[in-house]
């Protein structure tokens, strides 16, 4: 498993079509997610990355992880209100989504997963 790399198109589809229902959260896919909000130049987004990767493949078909490129989707950023990066947002299959601002460890995002969306 590696991270997936959403655009505009495939986020509608896959996670939430906030066009649709602007105001209500409603997430459309069948396990829980991580997205992070990243872009190509930026130092702490280069750290994180590899750190998905490799809870890509710890988690394996439990979660997925997907990754949106803010500089080719700056609509979609801006839908979220992403003004620094890395954002994190970690999507349980239940309830709202959480945002998290800044690199983190990989402790950091074991800790969220385990207790944010396989709870």
């Amino acid at each position: 498993m590696k991270p997936i790399e959403l655009n505009k198109q495939d986020f509608l589809a896959k996670v939430v079509n906030y066009e649709a229902n602007p105001t209500e959260w409603k997430y459309l896919g069948d396990k829980p997610a991580i997205i992070d909000f990243y872009a190509s130049w930026c130092g702490p987004c280069k750290m994180v990355a590899p750190i998905l990767e490799e809870l890509a493949s710890e988690y394996g078909d439990k979660i997925y992880i997907y990754k949106v490129n803010t500089e080719n989707e700056q609509e979609l950023a801006a839908a979220f209100g992403i003004r620094s990066i890395p954002t994190i947002l970690f999507v349980p299959l239940n309830g709202q989504p959480q945002m998290v601002t800044g690199a983190m460890p990989k402790s950091s995002f074991k800790q969220a997963i385990d207790n944010i969306l396989l709870k």
